[in-house]
């Protein structure tokens, strides 16, 4: 065969070999994360950086590594429970994935509960920890669930003033050995409801010996593979409503294994969070400790509902990243209509929007983050306080909104592949789902919202700090975003002011995501002045102009829009 007889074949072959698309690949995901590190740069400063980082990076190349492909691998396993052992004993034993079982012995040695308690960084350790579990959570299948739940059960147990029940069970909640590291549940949801837990119908029965013991059903009760849970019950005899409620600390089982006083019914079959062993379980006499004083119980959970939040929220942040992270690479791999995605504006202008929605959405989340610091290290002021107990559920809610738009964009922007399984592009949508309602519907979280902006110092403290972060801006564009953000601010105070019962309900959903992205656009940027001052860059402040051009302010002069229209309600005039 000549030389140009095996070029011309060479080309046909070329021509007819098939087409083979590339698929998203993942870095470390601690280095190609430039808003988590220019974050921590600034946040932390340079000697506590040089401190972390090995560890963040440790962490970043787990996640987009070996946790991500054995998380693609895990697809399909899920949580199996088997009831019964062959001899006919009832044993209720539950099963864990290959990933989770991975998870778990990494959250444990790296600290991913014991960090704010060991507090090696002071107020800063709890920056440290998000940023951590910030990585590790999208490539875990939402194992930060347990995490969350073990961390808001140390938190309230600190304040039991039960030492003996401290000194069992935090060591164990905040130890870095995975053989002896115990993780928690929280039981509160029951058919009546979840968000209105005044309707729990789990009775606590109090024995001659003085131990306690539950009957009762639990409809929805997530991680349930723990050691021990947090559950409301209602003392025999105690009070209707919430104020009747007690808080009990139960160990599921017993020195040889077996569960005391639990029947696990089923597990649920769920649109997202699979690998979450979520089960129905019935109390049976089961043993149980008061934690605090009865009819005491709503209040004490407060302190585990002010960590689970910030979990949340984080969380959201978290899976937004993943999914611009996937669908920016994929831009850039996918060619159509003779040129990349990422080269076609229409298609740039889409992630562009999502960018700026997954930054507001981080810096919004680490804020909070950062205020439960200093409020556990002591160090929060009068004004941290004041935001801190606003914008737990304000971040919650805000974050949780915008995941779900933001992965159902993601999803979109890989056109049908993002609708096909094995991708694992869907599980991050169905995920996401779970994140408005954890912890509080946005709905619940509004009404919480309204209580907190009621209390005196809360609007102060807001529009405040929006002030400091936004006032000194030298950029023309940054200086006119942040009156905005202001202008927000002073109009949803005003607009909350002028009063109404009803009225208020109506729109407190509208107040607290007004609330919410002001707040986040004013964090935006102040970090994008920052970012522009010290490191050069342009990134973040495209980010806060083009979070700036979408839906800051929600609040309208007229609420006659408001009502739900149901079929037997007039369309209003």
């Amino acid at each position: 065969m000549g030389v140009a007889e095996s070029a011309q074949e060479s080309t046909v072959t070329a021509m007819h070999e098939p087409f083979q698309q590339q698929p998203p690949a993942m870095g470390n995901q601690y280095a190609d994360d430039r808003v988590l590190r220019s974050y921590l740069r600034r946040a932390l400063g340079p000697a506590l950086l040089g401190q972390v980082e090995p560890e963040l990076a440790q962490m970043g190349e787990l996640a987009g590594g070996e946790l991500y492909r054995l998380q693609l691998a895990d697809r399909r396993n899920e949580p199996a429970l088997t009831q019964w052992d062959a001899w006919g004993e009832r044993v209720d034993r539950i099963e864990l994935s290959p990933l989770w079982q991975r998870a778990a012995g990494l959250a444990a040695e790296r600290g991913l509960v014991a960090l704010p308690y060991e507090r090696p960084h002071g107020a800063a350790s709890r920056l440290v920890q998000f940023a951590l579990a910030y990585l590790f959570h999208p490539s875990t299948d939402v194992y930060t669930c347990p995490l969350a739940m073990s961390d808001g059960a140390a938190r309230t147990l600190l304040h039991a003033d039960d030492a003996a029940l401290v000194e069992r069970a935090l060591p164990r909640l905040t130890s870095r050995d995975p053989a002896s590291c115990w993780t928690s549940g929280q039981w509160m949801t029951e058919l009546t409801g979840g968000s209105d837990v005044g309707r729990s119908e789990t009775v606590a029965r109090q024995g001659a010996d003085g131990a306690w013991r539950l009957y009762g059903r639990k409809w929805f009760t997530s991680a349930t593979t723990g050691q021990m849970a947090l559950t409301l019950a209602r003392p025999e005899g105690g009070a209707p409503g919430a104020r009747g409620l007690a808080l009990f600390y139960v160990e599921l089982r017993d020195a040889d294994g077996r569960l005391r006083g639990i029947g696990v019914n089923r597990l649920k079959d769920k649109l997202g969070t699979r690998k979450v062993p979520t089960a129905e379980l019935s109390l049976e006499g089961a043993p149980a400790r008061l934690v605090g004083a009865p009819g005491n119980g709503v209040r004490a959970i407060v302190p585990m509902l002010q960590v689970t939040r910030t979990w949340n929220s984080v969380m959201a942040a978290a899976t937004m990243r993943r999914g611009v992270a996937l669908a920016r690479d994929y831009a850039r791999r996918r060619v159509a209509f003779g040129a990349p995605l990422s080269r076609q504006s229409l298609h740039a202008e889409t992630l562009a929007g999502l960018q700026a929605e997954f930054e507001a959405a981080f810096h919004l989340s680490f804020l909070v983050a950062g205020l439960l610091g200093a409020d556990e290290a002591g160090a929060a002021d009068e004004r941290q306080a004041a935001l801190l107990r606003v914008l737990t559920s304000v971040a919650k809610l805000t974050t949780g909104r915008q995941v779900v738009d933001v992965l159902s964009e993601v999803i979109e922007a890989f056109g049908g592949a993002g609708y096909v399984e094995d991708t694992g592009l869907p599980t991050l949508l169905r995920d996401a789902h779970v994140l408005p309602i954890w912890e509080g519907t946005t709905n619940v979280l509004a009404l919480d919202t309204l209580r907190a902006l009621a209390q005196p110092g809360s609007w102060e403290a807001i529009i405040g700090m929006a002030e400091d972060l936004t006032a000194g801006a030298a950029d023309a564009g940054l200086a006119a975003a942040g009156a905005q953000a202001r202008a927000a601010l002073r109009r949803a105070q005003e607009w909350a002011a002028a009063g109404g019962r009803e009225r208020l309900e109506r729109g407190a959903r509208r107040l607290a995501l007004t609330v919410g992205r002001a707040l986040a656009l004013a964090l935006l940027i102040d970090h994008a002045a920052w970012s522009l001052a010290h490191e050069r860059d342009g990134r973040a402040r495209a980010a806060a102009l083009r979070f700036a051009a979408s839906p800051i302010d929600l609040v309208r002069d007229e609420d006659r829009d408001d009502m739900a229209l149901a079929d037997d309600q007039p369309l209003p005039a």
